[in-house]
Order: C-alpha cells, then structure tokens, then sequence
C-alpha cells in the first residue's frame, strides 16, 4: 500500500508540473470575479456582478456555490495578485485528494486497485481540466473522498469515518449543486452493506441539507435565493429547452466512451446498431464510433444493474441528462473512478496497460493544445500593453482572453454598445463575441493572430465540433483536425462620415453609420432596435423629411416612437396595435457633414434564450 501510495502520488505530481504555468482559461474569469468580492465581502463572494455576453448578470445566478470563490479569495488574500504558477500549484492539492481516494475505492472494488487508480488518473478530463481554477476539480476531489470515507465507516461501523465523510459530502455540495447525486448512490451502499446502522442513513442527506442551509442563509442575507437567480437565467438564455438538452444528452454519451479507452468496452455487441444510429447525425467516424460505444457501456450497465458501481455510473449519468445543458466532458469526471474500476474486472492486465497508454497520450495532446490555445491570448494581450495604457480599449470576447485584457486595462464591451473613433477594440472569432458598432467610423485591424497547434488534436476551435468543453461547437468529443483554434484582432475606430442621407438596414454603409442601439441585420432585410437606437445620417442638400420604416411585432409592447435630430424632437407618434409604419417630420435640413438621428421606443421585452432587449423592428431611416 505505501508503494501504491508514491506511485500515484509521484504520479499526480509529474501530470501537473509541466503546466503549472498554464494560462487562466475558461470559466476561471468569473469565479476570480467572485474570489475579488470574496476580498471585500468574505461571506457573499457570489455577490459580485460582471458582465457577460454583454449583460450586466449576478454572480448569484452562477451555477456553482460559492467554495471554489472561496479557495480562490484567500490565495488571492495570500499572493495579492493573481499570479498562476503558485494558485495552479495549490490547485494540486484536490488533483491528490481525488487520487488518493480513488486508490483507497480501488482496493475496495478492484482486483488490480493500482491500475484501476492510474486509469482514473488517465482520463482525458481529469488530464486538462485539473489544470484549470474551476470549480470541477475541487468537487471531484471532496466527491470521491465522502464515499471513500463512507465506504470504509460503513465497512467498520466507524463513527469517526462518518463524520469524515459528511464534512466532505458538506464541502462537496459547497463546490458543486450536483453533489445532491450523493444521496441516493450512499443510501444504496448504506442499504445493501449497513442496513441497521441508523447513522448510515442519516449521513447521505447532508449535501442537501448542506444546500438548502445556505439558500436560507443567502435569502436572509441578500433577500434573494441563489438557485431562484439561476433558474431566471437558465429561462433567459434557453439553458434548460428541449434542444439543448438533447444535445446535452448526445454529446455525454459520447464522452462516457473517452473516460478510459474505449478499446476496453468495443466488445459490446450494442456498439453496432448505435453506430448505424449515430451515422444519420455526424459522418464524422470519431462521432458515430463515440456514441455507439457510450451506447455500449449504458446497455451493458442496464444488464449488471445490480452492481453498486454499475449503480453508481447509472444513477450519476441519468442526474447529468437533467441538471447538465452544456454536455461537457467534466461534467463525467464523477463517474470516472467507477468505470475505471468496471474496465479492470473485465478486460486482461495486458489491455489495462493499453488503455491507459492509450488515454494518457490522448490526455497529454489535448492538454497541451490546450495550454497553447489560451497562451495565445495571454501573449495576444501582453503584445498591446502600450496601446492599452494610451487608449481606451474594449474587449469584445469571454475566457481567458477577457481577463487578460481585464488585466492590462480593458472594459468589457456591453451589447449595443457604440466605440468611438480612437478606440480600440479587441476581438476573437471562437470566443463568443457580441455586435457592437463602431459608431461615426469604421474598424482599421492593426494587431491580428492566429492560435494554432501543430498537434492535431482540437478541444474548441474555429469551425471545429468539438463538445468536449460545450455543445455549441458540435457534439463530437473531441477533434482530429490542424485547424486553426482561434484568430483574435485588435482593431482601431477610425473616424468616418456618413455616406448615406437615406439608409436602408441591409446597406453595406449601416455597419459604418449605426452609432448604438441597433443588432445586427436579420433575413438580410431588416434589424432589431433596442430602447433608443443612434444613427448618424449625411444631411441633404435641399430640405427633406425623416423618415423611418418600421414594423411593430406581435410579441412587442412598444406602442408609442419618437424621432430626435440633433437632440431635437422631430416627430412623434402612438400606434394602436402591432403593424408595419412610416414615421416621418417635416421638411428638414441640418447643417454640418453628419446629422445624428435618436429613434426612442417606450418599452421593450426580451424571449427566452434571447438576452438582447427588444423593441421594434428597422427597416429603414433617412431623409427622403
């Protein structure tokens, strides 16, 4: 034991040193937002606000507790910087957590509890994501020890190793809402090994009631429960709408066959008529041959159901397929240890070593990829230090790129938003950037780079279709391919006048004189106004009347527009019902190169899984 011991550790150490330097990435931005709150409100770290997508949002509507903040707060408190090879060097600490609980189950379950461990170790997502700050390992780690604790209390009648476990199970459900999944997979172990314990079947409840303590303490507190502001947004963007949960559901199936290799479980005779299945969604050979074997393992789990790690897998996977949208490959890692125990009762010592030379070469690849993927906005960012600190830059994008240009002096651009000239505005193609205008001139690129890898492996990128992070790039999990991973360009608002007195919305010219307040153009006819819209116009050279076109949807409660120019009142007027209208002035003729035009609306709404604020619809505004 003490050899198997500094094996895995020696193990975990070696797998998280070589990217101690790894750039912050993903959702690591946001729970920094919460670990900065964290600095002047310690007990409401998830009281922070940022903006996302371009919306101002509430990070009590995040979808995690706040125990990760909380982590990050005091290293933050500790390093008065975010500095990452010391946070990812104490990030380590969960990755040895996990895997040493893993090696105490294995010896448990496992005839071969060493190599169980190592393919647990293995697992591509256990590889990349333990080198992020988000909150999945951290779970994992406090997942995997309450049920090593539990499991031994209930082995031994051990009231000490129980009282263990419920302070992991309690600092599990503070990582992650999931962590209620606990309860009934420990009520099946506690019924079937410590049935006339009564402890045993007190202890699983304490997720829950863990949760349910602290939506009370923050409804007390802040007069808000965090889980009612997340379902507000998970109505807001269509989080939980039938689509995407379908999606969810592909994309999981197709990572449950990645766990460890899926060589391990091709014998399965289920894997051909999924094949044929999956065929009709995806040609792509990685896919079909991904979700027949995830197929594979769910039907040979149905037929052993009777095993409390088949138990284990089956009740997790089915929690995932409700509470999940995003089908991420971490999103599995809870299962990770049970199906690595489950290969090595069934395949030989020899295919054991194969599947886990196999995983970890496919770990290793995609989390170096990984690591030059988000390094390239870390140099992207550094490369601009001189025009951020002379000029007033905009970043227009999410992840890692955000908080580096956060970091050297940049502000989050909002929706709608207008830059002016001698602004800077950086960009990415991959990393969900929103519409904006460059309000009273055009975009002149002056710094531009593309991410690439020579490894051809891909997690997300530029026409990929990847579902390992999320399902909006496809459901494969993961891609074969030397496609670029991302192009991010920082681009300078130049002045430019109107070119148009009359502007049709499908202009090629509106880009450059639609100042704020306007989305972009839809069935190539027509664009969306929020509450006000700005628009710069080229006067006429004889008196004319302003005009605008424009259409009232049913849905909208707009009834009454009004036209400004030149921050004058021009027109005005109150419509009855849903319809298609011309507003129009009297005769005008300002004076100067440009005319600035005002369209105001009295209310706006918004649909679920559309955060914009919508008004009415534009089809044209000028002089006529």
């Amino acid at each position: 034991m003490r050899r198997e011991l500094l094996i895995v550790v020696l193990f975990v150490v070696a797998l998280r040193l070589p990217f101690l330097n790894q750039a912050i990435q993903g959702d690591d931005v946001y729970y920094l937002y919460g670990a900065q709150h964290a600095q002047i409100d310690p007990l409401h770290p998830l009281h922070a606000r940022y903006v996302f997508l371009g919306q101002m949002v509430d990070m009590r509507g995040h979808p995690h507790p706040p125990l990760n903040s909380w982590y990050l707060g005091l290293l933050l408190r500790m390093f008065k910087d975010v500095h990452e090879i010391p946070f990812h060097a104490a990030y380590i600490l969960f990755s040895l957590i996990a895997a040493l609980s893993a090696l105490s189950l294995a010896h448990r379950f496992s005839p071969y509890p060493l190599s169980a461990t190592l393919l647990f170790l293995a697992t591509p997502a256990f590889v990349i994501n333990g080198n992020s700050l988000e909150a999945d390992l951290p779970f994992l780690a406090f997942w995997l020890l309450s049920i090593a604790l539990f499991v031994g209390a209930v082995q031994r009648h051990s009231l000490q190793r129980l009282i263990g476990a419920s302070l992991a199970m309690a600092l599990a459900a503070m990582a992650a809402y999931q962590a209620v999944i606990l309860t009934p997979i420990l009520l099946i172990y506690a019924w079937r090994w410590g049935r006339m314990w009564r402890a045993a079947w007190i202890a699983p409840l304490t997720a829950p009631v863990i949760l349910i303590a602290w939506q009370i303490y923050e409804r007390m507190s802040s007069g808000s429960l965090p889980a009612q502001v997340l379902a507000g947004y998970m109505q807001t963007y269509g989080l939980q709408a039938f689509e995407p949960k379908i999606r969810n559901a592909v994309a999981l199936t197709g990572h449950l066959a990645w766990v460890v290799f899926p060589g391990l479980w091709i014998s399965s005779l289920w894997t051909i008529p999924a094949a044929i299945g999956a065929a009709f969604y995806d040609v792509n050979p990685l896919f079909w041959a991904s979700i027949a074997i995830g197929v594979g393992i769910l039907v040979w789990c149905a037929r052993n159901w009777r095993d409390f790690l088949v138990q284990w897998v089956l009740i997790f996977f089915a929690g995932a397929l409700v509470l999940f949208f995003a089908g991420s490959a971490r999103y599995l890692l809870p299962i990770a240890l049970p199906i690595a125990i489950l290969a090595t009762q069934r395949v030989s010592r020899r295919w054991q070593k194969i599947g886990f030379a196999v995983s970890i070469v496919l770990g290793l690849g995609l989390a170096i990829v990984n690591y030059q993927h988000w390094d390239g906005y870390r140099r992207f960012a550094r490369a601009l230090q001189n025009d951020v600190a002379t000029k007033r830059v905009w970043i227009n994008g999410e992840w890692g790129l955000r908080y580096y240009m956060e970091s050297e002096g940049a502000l989050p651009l909002l929706a709608g938003q207008a830059v002016h000239p001698g602004e800077l505005v950086v960009s990415s193609a991959l990393c969900l950037p929103i519409q904006f205008t460059a309000g009273g001139g055009v975009l002149a690129p002056i710094a531009e780079r593309t991410i690439r890898s020579s490894i051809p492996l891909r997690i997300v990128a530029l026409n990929g279709k990847s579902a390992y992070s999320t399902t909006a790039f496809g459901l494969r999990p993961f891609d074969v391919s030397l496609a670029p991973i991302d192009l991010v360009r920082a681009d300078l608002v130049v002045e430019h006048k109107p070119a148009l007195a009359d502007l049709p919305m499908n202009s090629p010219e509106a880009e450059q004189q639609i100042v704020s307040g306007v989305y972009q153009l839809e069935s190539g006819q027509w664009r969306w106004m929020s509450q006000t819209a700005v628009i710069l116009l080229k006067p006429p050279a004889q008196a004319a009347p302003l005009v605008v076109r424009f259409t009232i949807p049913d849905p909208a409660p707009a009834r009454r527009v009004t036209l400004e120019l030149n921050n004058q009142r021009v027109a005005s007027q109150t419509y009855a019902s849903p319809g298609a209208y011309t507003l129009s002035s009297p005769p005008l003729r300002p004076s100067g190169a440009s005319a600035t035009l005002t369209i105001t609306v009295d209310r706006t709404f918004s649909v679920p899984g559309d955060h914009r604020q919508l008004g009415i619809i534009l089809s044209e505004a000028g002089f006529r």
